[in-house]
């Protein structure tokens, strides 16, 4: 039995890897992890509010085909006995799909989005459904159906969003794997509020077939891990096209969690106006930027300073595509039921029906400039080193504030260019919270930003977790 797995090692804080390990060495079986991982959701979920619909008896079922699996030396596919949770803007059948809000109906879907039917088919088991910002946009509320997610760290304080309790449940330990979105930042940012890896893969990587759409133009569906790696695994298991999806791509890759995670002669472009012209940061976030980069160049790497468009320039962009969409696709709802909206999400959705044609048309074609900018940096750039979040996260008693460091961000820009990005822990600020760094590659390009991100991972040492013991 080996140390990661020794009997005194808490199951519920193991990783897809070290789970996926175990289960190969005959350490522990699927039904023993998920009953680890249930005790963590009683002892947890009270205070974090991660939860909107837990399958125990379904989530039992599913351990239990996996415990057959591995006892008969067949195991069903690359997640097999991984308990997965789900952001709730995502179909799973027999599960009611309410996306944070009163306009949906609370009665179960009859069918699965195409990313659940992946993890069913790699036999991941299926906790349930987490908690989501409204239609995954806006801030957390305290004025819909379902309390919002706390952060870990400290429950006075939001865990990010609008995956906020797939971020908040990775972090609490509560699940290995958090299936998100990212529209604007939506997986990241949870991933930089709580501490742990959060990826937004190439703009049509993982189908979006089934998932409640923000903006089409600009949705991805997003994975929150404990460690790159854990990313990578489950990025080559869920990463299939689908023909119910238009957007969806076929990558030119096959693996990513197997090759080499080191930085030597990795080529990053530095874009740190992003966070010290165009939104300051925190001196700590900055610091921890800044110490990122060094330790990329006495890695091997070379790391130049580089300029892309000012941060707002993206920023714009975006709000006008995504309030564009969004205005499109509640249209309907805001005539017949405003009433049933939260008051921040009724605010912003209407935004959109004040978008003209011509505005629209401006942003798209800025985006394309800014794309092909942006491909300019990576013909002579492997990674883009930025920000993610701007400060740790903020105090729900402070809504002003927690508005404020939501908007102070740099994770939009790779929203707008469909370039994969990735967010990772960088250490705790002095409040203990944790801050955090952003990388980025060329569209489809995953390979080389896993292999950067583990790289700065080993250099970086282990990062404290949220259950660590103080």
């Amino acid at each position: 039995m080996s140390a990661r797995t020794s009997p005194s090692t808490e199951l519920w804080t193991l990783g897809i890897e070290a789970l996926l390990d175990g289960y190969a060495a005959g350490d522990f079986l699927p039904t023993e992890v998920l009953e680890s991982c249930l005790r963590r959701i009683e002892e947890t979920d009270g205070r974090l509010s991660v939860f909107v619909h837990l399958d125990v008896s379904g989530a039992r079922d599913m351990a239990a085909a996996s415990d057959r699996a591995y006892r008969a030396g067949t195991p069903r596919g690359r997640l097999d006995g991984i308990p997965v949770g789900i952001k709730d803007i995502i179909d799973v059948a027999g599960m009611p799909t309410r996306c944070g809000s009163r306009i949906m109906p609370d009665h179960p879907v009859t069918s699965d989005a195409s990313v659940t039917r992946t993890l069913r088919e790699q036999g991941a088991i299926i906790l349930g459904k987490v908690a989501t910002h409204e239609f995954a946009n806006g801030l957390p509320s305290l004025d819909l159906p379902a309390p919002p997610a706390r952060n870990p760290w400290n429950v006075d304080h939001h865990p990010g969003g609008s995956s906020s309790g797939s971020g908040a449940g990775v972090a609490a330990g509560m699940f290995p794997l958090g299936i998100g979105t990212d529209t604007g930042g939506s997986a990241r940012h949870p991933a930089s509020a709580c501490g742990i890896v959060g990826l937004k893969p190439t703009y049509g990587a993982i189908s979006r077939e089934g998932v409640f759409p923000l903006s089409p133009s600009l949705d991805t569906v997003g994975l929150l891990t404990r460690s790159t790696r854990d990313a990578a695994i489950a990025l080559e298991a869920l990463a299939h096209p689908s023909a119910a999806d238009p957007s969806s791509v076929t990558m030119p890759w096959t693996t990513l969690s197997g090759g080499t995670s080191d930085a030597e002669g990795l080529r990053i472009a530095y874009v740190r106006h992003f966070h010290e012209q165009d939104v300051i940061a925190d001196p700590e976030v900055a610091a921890g930027l800044d110490r990122a980069a060094e330790l990329f160049s006495n890695a091997g790497a070379r790391v130049d300073d580089y300029q892309l468009a000012a941060a707002d320039e993206y920023f714009a962009v975006n709000r006008v595509i995504l309030h564009s969409d969004a205005y499109a696709i509640h249209q309907d709802f805001l005539k017949d039921q405003p009433q049933d909206y939260g008051a921040a999400q009724r605010e912003s959705l209407l935004v959109g029906a004040f978008v003209g044609a011509a505005d629209l048309v401006r942003a798209q074609m800025r985006r394309t400039e800014l794309v092909q900018q942006m491909a300019r940096c990576f013909a002579e750039y492997d990674i883009i080193l930025c920000a993610s979040s701007m400060d740790p996260a903020g105090r729900f008693d402070d809504p002003a504030g927690t508005a404020r460091t939501y908007a102070r961000q740099a994770r939009t820009p790779f929203n707008v260019t469909g370039a994969p990005a990735i967010s990772l822990m960088s250490g705790l600020a002095s409040n203990g919270l944790p801050i955090s760094i952003q990388l980025a590659a060329r569209p489809c390009d995953e390979p080389a930003l896993i292999r950067a991100a583990a790289a700065y991972e080993t250099i970086a040492g282990a990062m404290p977790k949220a259950f660590d013991p103080a």
